[in-house]
């Protein structure tokens, strides 16, 4: 967590202002171009640190969007910078505590550092033994991410045409798109950055392994086709939209025996295979409960966490998936990369038609949509990051547990655990648990994880049992996790949201210490 990232002396605000979206247009077809997978595992390389690819310059690609990529680019750095620089703040202040004027010296610091004051009574106990500089880490994390999410909902940077993306979706035949990414930070913005899509109309859940929890996807389900039956939204029921499930498994192409998917090995092959299995098993599910598997799409989205480069899997002679055919946005750019705007537009889509087979037009339209925005991360990559990330490894900040963090759009900030009980997330939190005492725990730092639960505030009751939902699986937290939280190397943050409203979090407590958040808010 200290070695690999950009530290800032300054600045917690974040200023970008929101990137635009765009459907994009569609054209003729041409040869197919899809890629056939052998099944091989790629030789680990010689040299991991080596960049494959030229870094191009701003808005060279005709498909990017430069004045975006850079919108996007401030607001990951600015991010990222807050976090990045209490580590930093917190080595200058432990260098002041046996000096005069000790706790004055040390709240200047980390308002200017940081934009907040440090809680007095953690300050004021350092004569008497050493500062703990473990409940400060902690604390200085808790309220940077509160920092991040008031401005986040306040701002909202990264609202795009929600209502433009909706007709285009339903255009192609789909009233919902449900993408589960693996549970890994570092695809903790495919939605924003990597896809490109707007946050607010994409339902998103991520589990170790994109092993996504078929029950809540089936509720999903089930709640949106009630929905449509019952309101008409977002599609009436008499209209032959269906609901599509998507997977987005990760690899890393720079080192893939050891910085692919944790929970699959760091197998490409199980990771997608994995993936594969899931989405059919949804799929049977709907169709052994309700009889009508016909509503239900599914899609197979591999990502290279080192480039931010999608490969779409297409479907065989069958119409099924096929682990080993799939289209790959890395060779779709440098294909395109010296046309023209429409050329590589039609080009692009050209591919999708002629790998499809059979599947819908709709479908081919909505995988071309994906390909296309895709070029502009991979660019935004090239161009800001010199064509593969520093951090291909993992990086994240704070691991989020519970329900939400629709906020959280960026790579490498947050490892989640979706869940109502710690009991059904084990795995995933172990898996948390386990990247952390790599990046908090071997610097002696602890684990700050932010326990949250949004509800809906139509509902009665609900944010009462959304506070039940925070204390029991906090509780539940420094009960697994028992060695860790009594030598002081795990930290909850307890906060809940009206989602319905739209309002910004609301902190209940803390286990630094509960009241110091009510003192400074």
């Amino acid at each position: 967590m200290l070695s690999s990232r950009r530290q800032s002396n300054r600045s917690n605000r974040w200023v970008p202002t929101a990137p635009p979206g765009r459907p994009g247009a569609r054209g003729a077809e041409t040869a197919p171009r899809v890629k056939n997978d052998d099944g091989a595992k790629p030789a680990k390389p010689r040299n991991t640190t080596r960049v494959a690819r030229v870094p191009v310059k701003a808005g060279q690609h005709p498909l990017a969007n430069a004045s975006e990529n850079a919108q996007l680019f401030d607001y990951e750095q600015r991010t990222k910078a807050a976090f990045d620089a209490v580590v930093p703040t917190l080595k200058q202040i432990s260098g002041l505590q046996h000096k005069a004027d000790f706790e004055r010296r040390a709240q200047a610091l980390a308002k200017e550092q940081l934009g907040f004051e440090l809680p007095g009574d953690i300050l004021a106990d350092a004569w008497v033994t050493q500062l703990d500089m473990r409940r400060l880490f902690a604390w200085c994390v808790f309220q940077t991410y509160q920092q991040f999410c008031d401005d986040f909902f306040a701002n909202d940077f990264l609202s795009r045409l929600e209502t433009e993306f909706q007709t285009f979706l339903i255009e192609c035949g789909f009233h919902t798109l449900d993408i589960s990414p693996c549970a890994d930070g570092r695809l903790a913005h495919v939605i924003s950055y990597v896809l490109r899509l707007p946050h607010k109309v994409v339902r998103r859940r991520s589990y170790a392994g994109a092993m996504f929890d078929i029950e809540d996807s089936v509720t999903k389900w089930t709640e949106m086709e009630l929905q449509r039956f019952r309101e008409g939204t977002p599609t009436s029921a008499d209209m032959p939209t269906r609901y599509l499930k998507t997977v987005v498994y990760h690899f890393s192409s720079g080192d893939p025996e050891h910085e692919g998917c944790a929970a699959h090995g760091s197998d490409a092959g199980r990771a997608a295979q994995g993936g594969l299995e899931q989405l059919k098993a949804f799929q049977t599910a709907v169709e052994n409960s309700f009889c009508c598997g016909a509503s239900i799409d599914l899609m197979l989205i591999g990502l290279d966490t080192d480039s931010d480069a999608i490969r779409i899997h297409m479907p065989d002679r069958h119409g099924e998936i096929d682990l080993k055919r799939y289209l790959d946005a890395s060779e779709l750019f440098d294909a395109t990369l010296s046309m023209s705007r429409a050329q590589a537009d039609e080009y692009i889509y050209g591919q999708v038609r002629q790998a499809g087979g059979e599947m819908s037009e709709g479908m081919q339209k909505l995988m071309s949509h994906l390909l296309i925005n895709n070029v502009s991360q991979i660019e935004y990559v090239r161009q800001y990051h010199n064509g593969r990330y520093q951090d291909i490894g993992h990086a994240e900040r704070f691991i989020g547990a519970g329900i939400g963090f629709e906020e959280v759009q960026l790579r490498n900030l947050t490892y989640f655990a979706y869940m109502q009980t710690v009991e059904e997330a084990a795995a995933d939190l172990d898996v948390g648990i386990n990247i952390f005492s790599k990046l908090n725990v071997s610097h002696d730092l602890p684990v700050p994880i932010v326990v949250r639960f949004d509800y809906h505030g139509q509902v009665p009751g609900a944010r009462e049992r959304a506070i039940e939902h925070c204390e029991r699986v906090d509780n539940a937290l420094h009960d697994r996790y028992t060695e860790l939280a009594t030598k002081g190397l795990l930290h909850t943050l307890r906060v809940i949201r009206d989602c319905e409203a739209g309002e910004r979090i609301e902190v209940m407590g803390s286990s630094v210490k509960g009241q110091v958040f009510e003192e400074a808010h």
